[in-house]
């Protein structure tokens, strides 16, 4: 174990003038805190937090690092607590170390949840100083490191966290060492036979090329001596992580795999790197599509490089990299690189150093921390993040030249997204360099992008299963639950007048503000929705704003309509409604006992599909289990369902006592299909109707009717009438069809 003395020495190599005392002070602290605390493997528990310290010592980072390395697990681990911290070390000190305490009595319902919140909490203290990140990873490092001596399960666990969550996560910082070595420990707990066997392989492959890979750095060195280039020439083989994903992910062998060794070129400055390029260039042949040049374009971590494969020496394909020495310390280093010393007024005890912010990577985490704000739930919080973490660039312009990073696959919907929600929210079209293209095009490096918006756009739920980045994702989602408490709202106001009306008294939406409380909700428009939704009853609303309400409602046939083989029934909204009877008397008093039963209990009416017990259609545009629906009553013919979404209601906004409350009751053990309509635009080309119809035979739906009309030269637009079990078939069926290649979009239409 590392002396104290030994401590002050390692930060004393790079910053002779260091606070002696504040790691002295922290060093003593820590250890009679963690007094006779063992980790898994035996050792004294002290021995972690010297470790962490001692990786942080390896980034040259400053002494007030180094002590919150020290006491990062102290309040949560021993005795100590923030006021203690914050007295003997500092306030900022005690902050730091607050942030890295993991959030321990969560009243969450799955360990999923907590994971996220411990995250959102790790990357707020994160905005506020990034040594909290740099302590975090370097505390996950050596756990990673030790591994070995946690129990099986629990080792199981760590390793997918920290391939899903801390191996990106210090990818996204630039930190790409950090990430390497985290993923290698990480893909070696996962799946030790896929790491067993490419570490093997790529020994055996190392040892086969080491005279090539020799012979292309001597003839790189001559090469640049030859242009009167100082620069320095290394190789590395890729670690076998890496190389097992991209196997993968492109299902290729290893002798498929031309990248596993590359070659990095130090130079001293900028201009040395686009000369070390074009000797490169104008003694080997380039090989098309592999250039990228992150020095003029940095990545959103702010690496910067150039990159190139050529047909080197002996005809073997070389990737090369082209760096300055200060682009390198920020590739390895990543935001570690970006310590910038000056004086802060004497905080952190002396200490004197903070990190810039002023850097991309802190971009992102600056867009991750908005989403924090925007009340995701914790999942969608992680998935979200998840999805921001892992993915690669593509880099894209706007008009007026703004450079937008975004991950491969987006979209312009995600472009649209990445400029602001707002936009977003309002795009209908886009103009990739100049042409109107579909809004599902995949965008490529350099595209420039325009979107067009309309204020009376409202973005469908769909765009959420074409979107790749999570912020887009994630105002999707808010969007459309917008818009569905929207109409939630919109049909509960309307079932709350009819039900007030009907009770004699009178009815407006500010009566509800002093029963909040009573109704369990935290405003107005949340107890609306709820009403529309079903799940709040109007009796109850009645009952909360005029506690003398009783409800005295007693369901009476007519005596025409009992003749005729009718039933009144009230449904959930308290509205009278009939239901026609069966031929004989004995299934009519059945009927009659089940209405009542349903009355008492005030639930919605059942409803089965055309074959039920009920006469009931569907609208045109149809509507599928799964989907929220509501009934209009049809005088003398029955129910009508709609989707509640379907802009058809509005004809019947000023008929409130036609509005059914109804709800889906479908016997799993009877397969029925349901009506749904959709809309697809395909490509004009021969063959095209052809490939969407067996797109929708494939996935076990039926073609009711289709019809066409001709809506551009190259694309035509489709109606389809379609025949399918649910909401999630439907939807199935569409994602499908927008993978076809005829087709640049299928969606759903409501009306």
């Amino acid at each position: 174990m590392m002396r104290q003395y030994e401590l002050v020495e390692r930060v004393q190599r790079y910053k002779p003038d260091v606070n002696e005392a504040l790691l002295n002070k922290a060093y003593v602290y820590a250890m009679q805190k963690h007094g006779h605390q063992k980790r898994a493997s035996g050792d004294p528990y002290f021995s972690h937090p010297l470790e962490v310290a001692a990786i942080l010592t390896d980034m040259h980072l400053d002494e007030a690092t180094i002590a919150v390395a020290l006491l990062h697990d102290t309040i949560e681990d021993t005795t100590a607590t923030r006021q203690e911290i914050d007295d003997l070390f500092g306030a900022d000190i005690g902050k730091l170390v607050e942030g890295l305490t993991k959030l321990k009595k969560l009243d969450l319902v799955s360990k999923k949840a907590a994971q996220a919140e411990n995250l959102r909490k790790l990357l707020l203290a994160i905005a506020e100083d990034v040594r909290v990140l740099l302590v975090k990873l370097a505390d996950r490092l050596h756990n990673m490191r030790t591994l070995d001596h946690v129990p099986e399960e629990k080792r199981q666990r760590i390793a997918e966290e920290t391939m899903d969550i801390y191996a990106p996560l210090a990818g996204r910082m630039g930190m790409q060492d950090m990430r390497e070595e985290l993923e290698e420990l990480a893909f070696r707990h996962i799946n030790p036979g896929g790491h067993k066997a490419v570490t093997e392989r790529l020994a055996d492959i190392l040892q086969r090329n080491r005279g090539v890979i020799g012979e292309i750095e001597a003839s790189l060195k001559t090469l640049f001596e030859k242009y009167g280039l100082q620069a320095t020439v290394t190789s590395r083989q890729k670690k076998p992580w890496s190389v097992f994903r991209k196997m993968e992910s492109k299902a290729l062998s290893f002798e498929q795999l031309s990248d596993i060794f590359a070659f990095r070129v130090i130079v001293d400055e900028v201009e040395d790197c686009y000369r070390a390029l074009c000797a490169i260039h104008t003694s080997w042949s380039m090989v098309p599509g592999r250039f990228k040049d992150y020095i003029s374009t940095p990545k959103q971590n702010d690496y910067r490089s150039i990159h190139t494969t050529i047909v080197g020496p002996s005809r073997q394909r070389v990737e090369l990299q082209i760096r300055t020495w200060q682009m390198h310390k920020v590739a390895e280093y990543g935001v570690a690189a970006h310590s910038i010393y000056k004086d802060m007024g004497g905080k952190l005890n002396g200490a004197g150093h903070a990190i810039s912010k002023e850097t991309n990577s802190y971009g992102w985490l600056k867009r991750t921390i908005e989403a924090l704000s925007e009340g995701d739930n914790p999942e969608e919080f992680l998935e979200n993040t998840r999805l921001e973490m892992f993915q690669d660039q593509v880099f894209c312009f706007t008009p007026k030249g703004r450079l937008i990073a975004l991950p491969r696959g987006a979209t312009p919907i995600d472009f649209a997204y990445a400029v602001h929600t707002d936009v977003g929210d309002t795009c209908v079209g886009a103009k990739v360099n100049g042409r109107i293209m579909p809004l599902m095009t995949e965008l490529k490096n350099g595209d420039e992008v325009e979107i067009i918006c309309s204020k009376a756009q409202v973005p469908p739920a769909a765009w959420e299963q074409v979107v790749v980045t999570g912020k887009a994702r994630s105002a999707i989602r808010r969007a459309t639950r917008a818009a569905i408490r929207k109409q939630y709202s919109g049909l509960g106001t309307r079932i709350l007048e009819r039900a007030f009306e009907r009770a004699g008294r009178s009815f407006a939406k500010d009566m509800l503000k002093p029963v909040l409380h009573r109704l369990a909700r935290k405003d107005v428009e949340d107890v609306l929705a709820a009403v529309g939704r079903g799940e709040l009853s109007s009796p109850d609303v009645l009952r909360a704003v005029y506690p003398d309400f009783k409800d005295e409602r007693v369901t009476v046939a007519a005596p025409k309509a009992r003749e005729e083989g009718w039933f009144n029934l009230r449904n959930a909204a308290g509205m009278l409604f009939q239901i026609p009877g069966r031929s004989s008397r004995k299934e009519k008093e059945k009927d009659k006992a089940k209405s009542e039963s349903r009355t008492g209990k005030g639930e919605a009416l059942p409803i089965r599909g055309v074959s039920g017990d009920l006469p009931v259609r569907f609208a045109p545009e149809g509507a599928v289990p799964g989907d929220r629906i509501v009934g209009i009553m049809q005088p003398g013919s029955g129910i009508t369902i709609y989707p509640i979404q379907s802009p058809s209601l509005t004809a019947f906004d000023d008929q409130p006592e036609r509005w059914i409350d109804v709800r889906w009751d479908i016997d799993e053990d009877t397969k029925e299909r349901f009506p749904a309509r959709i809309s697809v635009t395909a490509i004009n080309e021969p063959g095209s109707l052809a490939e969407i119809a067996q797109v929708v035979a494939s996935n076990d739906a039926n073609i009711h009717m289709l019809s066409m009309a001709r809506t551009a030269p190259d694309f035509t637009e489709m109606l389809l009438d379609l025949e399918v079990w649910d909401l999630k078939h439907l939807n199935r069926l569409l994602s499908q069809l927008k993978d076809t290649s005829a087709v640049s979009d299928a969606r759903r239409v409501n009306g």
